[in-house]
This record gives C-alpha cells, sequence and structure tokens, in this order.
C-alpha cells in the first residue's frame, strides 16, 4: 500500500478525499452563531485587558476628585461634609490630619459656652479603665475598644444641631488619634453611598490629652474634673 506524505495512506485518501477535505472531516463542528472568527485567544485577552484598565481607570479617577473634595474641605476650614465651617478654634498639633483643640477650648466646651451651637458633645476618652477611674474630664465617657467607639454610629443623634465628639487619651499621641481616626472611616464607610455624608462630621482632639488639661486646670478641678 502506498502512503502519501501527508500521513494517509491511499484508504483514507479515497475515503477523505483531499487534504482540505480530511480537515473538515476531522473538524466538521459548525461554527457558533455568536462566535467571532476574529476573536483569537490574543484578541480575546486583549479585550479584557483593556476592559480591566477600564475599570481600573474609573476607580482611580473617582478615588481622585474623593481625594480632591476632602482636600477642598480641609484648605477652607470645612467640617468633613462641608455643610459649615469648624465651630471651635483649631490649633497645630502633632496629629496634622487631625482638628486639634487647646485645653482652654476644652475647658470652654465643658463650662457650656458653646452650648448655643451644639446639640450635644461627647467626650471619649480612649484612656483604660483603670486610669479613667483614677479622674477624668466631666462628662467623659470611657471607650477604649473598637467596638465601643464603634458603637457610636449605632446610636440615634437628636437635635438639629451639632452633635461634635472630641477625643483624647493621657497624652493624644496614640490611643485617641488611633480611635479617631478610625470612627472616621468606620464613619465613610457606612454612608459612602451618600458622599459626603456622616453621622459625625465634626470631631476634634484634645491637644496635649489628659495629663495637658489636668496639668492646665487642677487647682480648679471641682469645675472641670471628676
Amino acid at each position: 500500500m502506498f502512503v502519501f506524505q501527508n500521513g494517509f495512506s491511499d484508504a483514507q485518501t479515497s475515503r477523505f478525499g483531499s487534504n482540505g477535505e480530511a480537515r473538515k472531516c476531522l473538524f466538521s463542528g459548525k461554527r457558533s452563531a455568536d462566535c467571532n472568527i476574529s476573536d483569537s485567544p490574543l484578541r480575546i485577552q486583549k479585550k479584557f485587558k483593556d476592559g480591566h484598565t477600564q475599570v481600573v481607570r474609573h476607580d482611580l479617577q473617582s478615588s481622585f476628585h474623593i481625594f480632591k473634595a476632602v482636600e477642598t474641605l480641609e484648605s477652607r476650614n470645612m467640617i468633613a461634609d462641608g455643610s459649615r465651617d469648624y465651630a471651635l478654634p483649631t490649633i497645630p498639633g502633632q496629629q496634622r490630619d487631625l482638628r486639634s483643640i487647646s485645653p482652654e477650648v476644652m475647658a470652654d466646651v465643658v463650662s457650656g459656652h458653646y452650648n448655643y451651637v451644639f446639640s450635644d458633645v461627647t467626650i471619649v476618652d480612649c484612656r483604660y479603665p483603670y486610669e479613667f477611674e483614677g479622674g477624668h474630664i466631666k462628662g467623659a465617657v470611657n471607650l477604649f475598644t473598637r467596638d465601643g467607639v464603634n458603637a457610636l454610629l449605632h446610636k440615634p443623634v437628636s437635635g438639629d444641631k451639632r452633635h461634635v465628639l472630641i477625643f483624647h487619651c493621657e497624652f493624644s499621641s496614640e490611643r485617641g488619634p488611633k480611635m479617631y481616626r478610625f470612627l472616621r472611616s468606620q464613619d465613610r464607610e457606612l454612608y459612602k453611598d451618600q458622599y459626603p455624608t456622616l453621622l459625625f462630621p465634626e470631631m476634634y482632639l484634645l491637644h496635649g490629652g489628659y495629663k495637658a488639661f489636668f496639668n492646665k486646670f487642677k487647682v480648679i478641678s471641682i469645675e472641670f474634673l471628676v
């Protein structure tokens, strides 16, 4: 039997005919109507990459716009939802991304000098319980865990004025700033579909913490300290 170079015997050749007919027999399935002949694996991969790039580009643009919006709010001394200016005078602090107030301003808040502006003020003492029980600012609440701080977002906020939060720890250098940032990030996540809406758009950090406040007002502690 004579065998052709294409790998088919004369019997096979008579069955399939030419090489082209053999290919038709091997690939006899019909092409799907929605299958584009130009969609080679390389083209498909390129299309996927192009689509992915467009999504990434869109996400980056969205992030950039949010970043610019926040930057604008900060540069204009506006609270985090852009609705109004900060009510309390702030000072440059060690935590540059946070709004800090002096012990003197804190004393004014505790004395009620800003009651006409605020519907409520929550002083968040982030120290450990034994520190808190050893002495704290009048009216402060002791929230030293993330769960405790996060619970603030699930309590009803009353009044048509402002509900302000003021964070601090012993020196306002570690725990206080961390809890401040944590609550803001949780607040942002909670209202991400309504940006820049926030439950607590106005928050402050007590500069120097409880230590600075105590040293400043320990002589008249009956009025400000417990």
